[in-house]
């Protein structure tokens, strides 16, 4: 019963400061960006994606509404990768489809989801890159 006030209470400071109240910095991903930010300890997500895939538009709306209702997540820096126009990117992180999210916690890899729409999911592994 507590963690749904307390998801109702952020989601309604969420709306009422605007939604990047705590929302994640996105970027789109460069090898050099992708370089530094592994120094700093700000949890990094990986977002492969292509613009045909609906799972990857569903699974895009999963975080983005986790994202900005949740202080935990202020400091995550989500990288977007093309799938299919950045194929260097693809390759060097071993991304095997468009729907994969690739997590970072201090600079190393801790989780990889594949096609998950479910938000549950996509939260836990959120959790795995910010705790």
């Amino acid at each position: 019963m507590k963690a749904i006030v307390r998801a109702l209470i952020a989601v309604g400071l969420a709306a009422i400061l605007g939604s990047s109240a705590f929302a994640a910095t996105e970027y789109p991903y460069s090898r050099a960006r992708f370089a530094s930010l592994r120094a700093t300890h700000n949890p990094v997500l990986v977002d492969f994606t292509a613009s045909w895939c609906t799972v990857c538009k569903t699974r895009k709306a999963v975080i983005q509404h986790a994202l900005p209702s949740s202080p935990t997540f202020a400091n995550f820096v989500i990288l977007d990768v093309d799938f299919d126009r950045q194929e260097e990117a693809v390759r060097c992180l071993g991304a095997t489809t468009q729907s994969m999210l690739i997590f970072f916690k201090d600079g190393k890899e801790v989780a990889r989801l594949t096609g998950a729409t479910d938000p549950d999911v996509s939260e836990t592994m959120m959790h795995r890159a910010a705790d």
